[in-house]
């Protein structure tokens, strides 16, 4: 009864969860995740070289428009650049499939350069992207071949 019991509640806090693979034509492929956030479907790219969670500023504020914002005095890097002024944004309802993440943050910052890059190649605008922070928290298992993308606690 006690396994039954351990295997039930090991279930409860773990999902899979789909990915889409999408072609940038000929610079390599991204992996797209469905999240939401405020009860609202959104995209993201799922990003390992991403030390943390980053999600666009005018989509988030425009989703959510009660959305704290906290200036950052650390400057980002990446994206192409090592000068991006972020923000941060306390998230408390971010799903993944079924598996909630609350009292989570992650910065914010323009990413609007990437949707318009998105937006030319025919693929669908995105939130932002899910980074490592997440990725190592929850024990991330990405597998390319079935396109998924597996979380547990």
């Amino acid at each position: 009864m006690a396994d039954k019991k351990n295997k039930k509640a090991s279930v409860l806090n773990k999902t899979a969860v789909p990915l889409k693979i999408i072609d940038l034509h000929e610079d390599g492929f991204h992996p797209l995740i469905e999240i939401s956030v405020f009860g609202k479907p959104f995209t993201v790219v799922l990003d390992t070289g991403a030390s943390k969670t980053a999600f666009d500023k005018d989509t988030l504020i425009s989703a959510f428009e009660h959305t704290v914002l906290t200036v950052s005095d650390r400057l980002s890097t990446g994206l192409g650049t090592n000068n991006m002024a972020s923000s941060t944004a306390i998230i408390n309802d971010l799903y993944i499939g079924s598996f909630l993440i609350d009292e989570f943050e992650v910065a914010v910052l323009d990413l609007s350069t990437i949707n318009i890059a998105y937006r030319q190649l025919g693929h669908p605008e995105i939130l932002g992207v899910l980074g490592g922070d997440i990725l190592m928290k929850y024990k991330a298992v990405i597998d390319y071949g079935k396109q998924t993308l597996k979380l547990k606690r």
